[in-house]
């Protein structure tokens, strides 16, 4: 028999509330009995005729009422449907893969799509992709721009449970028994709303004049007030045009605050105001050049100072003549194009070796220590810390973990030599034993925490101290207590040699220490013909004067067959990009250092007629070291920098992992493009 459909659940009680009421009716029928039985007739026949008409009407209505409810629910289920299709709000069906199964008008209007596209959701919106459809999570939400409308995407499973246990002619695996259901809430006023609230804050900033002193005194006295008069002129012009107001703290200082929203407008022209004021000439030997820092993202005006100060401190850090924006933790930079200027004071020399000199005797001991794979800039540097240390009586190290070919016979003149003690150079477990809150931890020739030998000594003491020449990035050591960066010299043996000349009166340089800070020099500055200004040759000769042998330097840096052949296979290998800019891999089976010869390479690429920069990839360790050099018209720094290194505008370098050796290649290429189509190289 074929199973009736049959009414339950509080419909079905509510239909037999009059058969229970007969139970009633016959209970007082019955009591009426007790008082009269005539009486008590008169009642059954009342009650008797009640049932009746009770019994039918419940038989009689119930297929009425059940055919009521069965068109009810059909039309029901119409009007839902008719509903759904002209919902105000777009919205559609997609299956577990994100290929859309259905969807309403509105959705239709909004995509451009007809009711039969079957596509995946990812044709339509591309940031919807199958990875980021909800499967552990109920819901998700994901924010798209979509034809020039901004909406937010919320998807949501529908659970297919109850259809799959109660439908036999549908086969669903249980790891697909749901849909996605797919809405789309247009929230582009909304945001407009937002980037106007955003627009509208105030941004502040700082402009320093780099070169203010040597400009002026590079022009006739009498031109000097109108020179200053027409740099002012061009940053007020510059920062009015964006609705802000420029305040002059100092001579060479300003103080600016505009509206965030003409913030794009100076990234787009890339600060502009920095290659304008370079322009002011009126018979100045000099071109001015600015420095500028910007900061924001904070809620605070306060703490948004703070920022555009450590935004000009990294600017000035740097070289100068580029501007900094600090949004709270990310850092951006724009120019840093032309060469550094040269001081010719050495007045924050003698400060700083003031300063050294009366923290070292504050404490007993001293760590010198340089970035990892050390070179020879950052070996003669820490013997020259060392000779300092010396001459006050502290007991002083030089942490250096892996001794290369380039240092290997510097070493040589300190190992076994009686003059020095047995423990001078260490390794970290040593360092990490020996320091504490009466050790001075020097770091020499970086400023990058990440690349220094031990980074866990810079958590172990509070006396921390930088001297180095590379110019500063967004990751550096927060806790110096001393910190000596200068981007215009050559090397920071130059830097070191400098302070040594005015750290003590009576400080005596052994002839070998004098021959690593030479040997330092000599590799910076490419046998002085790289960023060698006056006051790198004035060190030259203060070192030579303390006995620094050229001939024994020079012999130092002889090489080897295989290094040389490695370096000429290079060279022979490069290929020239875009008619200036030469790449190429350098060998490094069977090289102690490949490193070395990778840099040395690509200084001689230089010599070649028509390359403005080159790019030496060398694979040590599983890593991509890239040497960069240039001469003066490409800064290598910058483009460094986008691979994640640094260094100066003519030397630079980068580390790479995850790659191989063509896999470099063409990231260089693909930087290089992206950069001479942006006009930043």
């Amino acid at each position: 028999m074929k199973n009736k459909i049959k009414m339950s659940g509080q419909l079905m009680i509510y239909i037999k509330w009059p058969i229970f009421l007969t139970m009633l009716l016959v209970i007082m029928n019955v009591c009426i009995y007790f008082v009269s039985v005539k009486a008590g007739l008169i009642m059954t026949m009342f009650v008797g005729v009640y049932l009746l008409i009770t019994l039918i009407l419940y038989f009689y209505n119930r297929p009425l009422i059940m055919n009521e409810l069965i068109s009810f629910a059909t039309q029901y289920g119409q009007i839902q449907k008719t509903l759904l299709k002209q919902f105000e709000i777009p919205y559609g069906l997609l299956d577990t893969d994100g290929k859309i199964m259905w969807m309403n008008k509105e959705f239709q209007h909004v995509t451009g799509k007809d009711k039969n596209y079957r596509k995946s959701i990812t044709s339509i919106f591309e940031r919807v992709t199958k990875e980021k459809l909800p499967v552990k999570e109920t819901q998700s939400n994901i924010h798209v721009s979509y034809n020039e409308r901004d909406y937010r995407i919320s998807l949501q499973k529908v659970s297919l449970d109850n259809i799959a246990e109660s439908v036999n002619i549908l086969d669903i695996p249980p790891e697909r028994e749901y849909l996605i259901a797919v809405y789309l809430f247009d929230e582009t006023e909304l945001r407009n709303y937002e980037r106007e609230n955003i627009g509208q804050k105030l941004v502040t900033g700082l402009i320093y004049i780099d070169n203010y002193d040597e400009a002026l005194e590079s022009i006739e006295e009498v031109r000097r007030s109108l020179l200053m008069a027409l740099i002012d002129r061009k940053i007020n012009k510059y920062i009015s045009n964006a609705d802000g107001i420029v305040k002059k703290l100092e001579k060479d200082k300003y103080f600016i605050i505009f509206k965030q929203k003409y913030l794009n407008t100076f990234k787009e022209n890339k600060f502009s105001l920095l290659e304008d004021v370079k322009t002011v000439n009126i018979g100045n030997e000099m071109s001015v050049t600015l420095s500028i820092g910007i900061g924001l993202g904070h809620g605070s005006y306060q703490q948004n100072y703070e920022y555009s100060r450590a935004a000009i401190d990294l600017a000035l850090g740097r070289g100068g003549d580029q501007a900094v924006i600090k949004d709270n933790e990310k850092i951006t930079y724009y120019g840093g194009k032309s060469q550094h200027m040269e001081k010719n004071t050495r007045v924050k020399a003698r400060v700083k070796a003031h300063a050294l000199r009366e923290l070292l005797e504050t404490k007993e001991k001293v760590i010198v220590m340089g970035h990892q794979i050390q070179d020879v800039d950052a070996f003669g540097a820490a013997v020259g810390i060392h000779c300092a240390a010396r001459a006050l009586d502290k007991k002083a190290h030089i942490l250096i973990n892996e001794v290369t070919t380039s240092v290997a016979s510097l070493m040589d003149y300190f190992v076994d030599n009686p003059d020095y003690e047995k423990n001078m150079f260490i390794k970290n477990p040593e360092a990490m034993d020996i320091v504490d809150e009466k050790t001075a931890v020097i770091v020499v020739d970086t400023n990058r925490p990440s690349l220094t030998e031990c980074e866990e000594l810079l958590s172990m003491t509070n006396t921390i101290v930088v001297l180095d020449h590379h110019r500063r990035g967004s990751e550096v050591i927060e806790n110096a207590v001393l910190s000596y960066i200068e981007p215009y010299a050559s090397s920071t043996c130059e830097m070191v040699a400098e302070v040594l000349q005015y750290f003590s009166d009576n400080i005596r340089i052994r002839s070998v220490e004098a021959d690593c800070i030479y040997a330092g020099i000599i590799v910076d500055t490419n046998n002085f013909m790289t960023k060698a200004g006056v006051r790198t040759f004035e060190a030259a000769a203060f070192l030579r004067r303390s006995g620094a042998d050229i001939t024994r330097v020079r012999k130092l840096f002889r090489n080897d067959m295989v290094d040389y052949k490695a370096r000429a296979e290079a060279i022979k290998n490069a290929e020239i990009y875009k008619n200036a800019y030469a790449i190429t891999i350098c060998p490094s089976e069977g090289i102690k250092n490949p490193t070395v010869v990778g840099a040395q390479a690509s200084n001689e690429l230089l010599n070649i007629l028509g390359v403005k920069a080159s790019f030496v990839i060398t694979e040590y360790n599983g890593k991509m070291y890239i040497s960069a050099r240039s001469i003066d018209e490409v800064n290598v720094q910058i483009i460094m920098e986008r691979m994640g290194g640094g260094g100066h505008m003519n030397i630079a370098g980068a580390q790479l992992e995850g790659k191989d050796v063509e896999e470099t290649k063409k990231f260089i290429k693909h930087i290089l493009d992206k950069m001479l189509e942006d006009g930043d190289i």
